[in-house]
């Protein structure tokens, strides 16, 4: 009998995906289109968050959402009961979206007439890193009653980030979150990660997040 032939086919499909996410973000250099990845654990806050952020900059800036799930349109219908155009991704099992995926988004809403287009990913701290999706940033949410240990467990995800929002700092007097020690850790994976501390509940820290929108698109363009 022959022997069964094993394939290593991971590196293969990310050095594919790496090359699409290069080409979708020279596509999104030429169209002046910014694109944020937004990535975290169910329940960090990712849709909430951004309702608060397009709350503060849909009067600047035109805004698409493209929402993943593996199977949902409900974030999507809050987004568009906001009036910014949103579009639904369903993964159909995949616990992470790619830059093919991202590029299927992004031509179904016509991404070129948009300034600034945020990705949220499948909630999942693991694959989301992995992949990347052409954005032009990837930015991920820790909660404060996910604890501060999860640079330990999750490093890909801080390393490959370019902005940590640790959100719901209104909680902060009921757990033993340490913020000076999560702190650290993110350094000693990723110095130039910034850090910035919000409530999405009250708005609390949306300023700083949306000043750094602001910079970063205008830097961008």
């Amino acid at each position: 009998m022959d022997e069964i032939k094993l394939f290593e086919v991971k590196e293969d499909i990310l050095s594919d995906n790496d090359e699409a996410a290069r080409q979708l973000r020279d596509k999104l250099h030429r169209d002046k289109t910014f694109v944020i990845n937004l990535m975290s654990s169910p329940g960090a806050g990712k849709t909430t968050v951004l309702l608060k952020t397009i709350s503060e900059l849909k009067d600047e800036l035109k805004i698409g959402v493209i929402e993943a799930d593996i199977d949902s349109v409900v974030d999507a219908e809050k987004i568009r009961n906001t009036g910014i155009r949103a579009v639904q991704l369903r993964t159909g099992g995949f616990c992470h979206l790619d830059a093919s995926m991202v590029k299927t988004g992004l031509d179904g809403m016509g991404s070129e007439s948009f300034d600034l287009v945020f990705v949220e990913n499948v909630g999942n701290l693991v694959c989301p890193a992995e992949f990347d999706t052409g954005a032009i940033k990837n930015v991920m949410i820790l909660s404060v009653p996910e604890g501060d240990d999860k640079p330990m467990k999750y490093p890909l995800m801080f390393t490959k980030s370019d902005v940590l929002l640790i959100n719901k700092i209104d909680m902060m007097e009921l757990t033993d979150f340490d913020t000076k020690a999560l702190k650290q850790r993110v350094t000693q994976l990723n110095r130039d990660m910034t850090v910035i501390e919000i409530s999405a509940k009250t708005g609390l820290g949306i300023d700083k997040w949306a000043d750094w929108i602001r910079s970063a698109v205008r830097d961008f363009t």
